[in-house]
């Protein structure tokens, strides 16, 4: 089915090139769960975005708002998110989301009545279990919907929802924040989830495609032994997942973007925000049509994986990464490297979820999703996010004059190693999906 170095041939090629019509239908559910994934990220974002408002209200310390920010969240999101994902590969899928955007909702309007730390970080904690459900099952169903040639596009479609609440949630601090007050704002977004999640209720539950009545559904410990299986068998599906948390360690690290865009580069906090929330979306959306269209196209037409798309993208945008982290912030090169960034985070998302979601048997669709989510958040993120600060304040400490540019630089450089990742992931991906194929006749 593929030499040895994992090209296709044509049989090979034929399997990525299905012609398989997708119906009105599943274009509307496309379109629903990306509102959805939109809502997610800006209820995830908020309190970042309102820092400015929340911090000095609740009398919080810097230590006590990062662990809101990161750890309070990152733990009970990406842990429990492999279970839910376990759980929408044995329950009725659209009404475990109804479930999750209840709750992540209503928790959302909770936080806006919080008086300090605490009664700030239980909603936080119990926020991250609810949305933790989304994107496993969202995945899991689109990929009953939408054929394998398409999911690279239903997958950078509905990660849109990642730029867009990103930069959405900008905008409300910046504009909402300032009319109504950052507690108003919070209890009017978690009215509109609670609304969302009252209309997906009524979302019928789709066809799991090749879970046959002799099959059926698994339990949680045959889900385990298959995953397992999975990744002990794919050297594309491991080479993807770990690009992607290589690829995350940058993305860590970006979370201290802000303080070097003041405090290294002379911007105005609510300025900076703002252009940025726009670029986000922006660029963002852009990347996230590219990487998804991109790889469908470049699987279609050489069968070769969609990692390929992402390893020659950020082997292309690499030297534009670094180098405008160190130009003049009023050159046009510097702006050109702010959309860069924000094009190449959309571009993640399509290529690498719909691959590993071809890589493993249908019945544990939203279980990889979930326990890739899981390493993407506590290992890349995570070690983006301490290693950085670790490493800003040991600059800082010795002296340095630009610890964030310097650190920024540095993570950035470590996450190139995930261009060989994708590159070696891409020449597998035939030889393994051939195998997984005929695994499964």
């Amino acid at each position: 089915m593929a030499t040895t170095d994992g090209a296709p041939d044509g049989r090979a090629h034929r399997f990525a090139a299905t012609t398989e019509t997708v119906s009105a239908g599943s274009y509307a559910l496309l379109g629903f769960l990306t509102i959805l994934n939109v809502l997610n990220f800006v209820d995830r974002q908020l309190l970042a975005s309102f820092a400015n408002f929340v911090k000095p209200d609740l009398n919080l310390t810097d230590t006590e708002f990062g662990l809101l920010t990161g750890l309070v969240f990152i733990v009970f999101y990406a842990v429990m998110g492999l279970f839910m994902g376990a759980l929408a590969d044995v329950l009725h899928r659209p009404r475990l989301i109804a479930a999750g955007l209840a709750v992540w909702s209503a928790l959302t309007a909770a936080s806006g009545a919080a008086r300090g730390f605490v009664s700030l970080a239980i909603p936080r904690m119990f926020i991250g279990i609810g949305e933790s459900v989304l994107t496993p099952t969202s995945m899991s169903l689109l990929a009953d919907r939408f054929p394998q040639a398409r999911m690279g596009f239903a997958a950078g479609f509905y990660y849109m929802g990642v730029p867009i609440g990103v930069g959405a949630s900008l905008l409300v601090a910046g504009y909402l924040g300032p009319a109504i007050g950052w507690r108003n704002s919070f209890y009017l977004l978690g009215a509109i989830g609670l609304v969302l999640a009252l209309i997906m209720v009524f979302v019928p539950e789709s066809r799991r495609h090749h879970v046959t009545a002799a099959v059926g559904r698994p339990n949680l410990r045959v889900i385990a032994g298959t995953l397992a299986k999975a990744l002990r068998d794919s050297p594309a599906l491991t080479l993807t997942i770990a690009g992607g948390v290589t690829t995350h360690f940058i993305l860590g690290a970006a979370a201290f973007e802000q303080l070097w865009f003041v405090q290294e580069r002379s911007f105005d906090r609510a300025v900076i925000a703002q252009q940025t929330g726009y670029i986000a979306v922006a660029a963002g959306v852009l990347g996230t049509l590219a990487g998804g269209l991109g790889s469908d196209w470049l699987l279609a037409r050489t069968g070769i994986g969609r990692a390929m798309f992402l390893a020659v993208l950020m082997a292309l945008l690499l030297p534009i990464n670094v180098a405008y982290r160190l130009v003049d912030p009023d050159s046009a090169f510097f702006w050109i490297g702010v959309w860069a960034a924000y094009f190449q985070l959309g571009a993640f998302y399509g290529p690498t979820f719909s691959t590993v979601q071809d890589l493993v048997p249908p019945q544990i669709r939203a279980t990889i999703v979930a326990f890739y989510i899981l390493l993407l958040n506590v290992v890349g993120l995570g070690v983006g996010i301490t290693g950085g600060g670790m490493m800003i304040d040991a600059l800082r400490g010795a002296g340095s004059t630009q610890p964030y540019t310097v650190t920024l630089v540095a993570f950035t450089l470590i996450s190139a190693f995930a261009i060989p990742l994708f590159y070696l992931a891409a020449r597998r991906y035939a030889a393994d999906r051939a195998r997984l194929f005929a695994a499964m006749a």
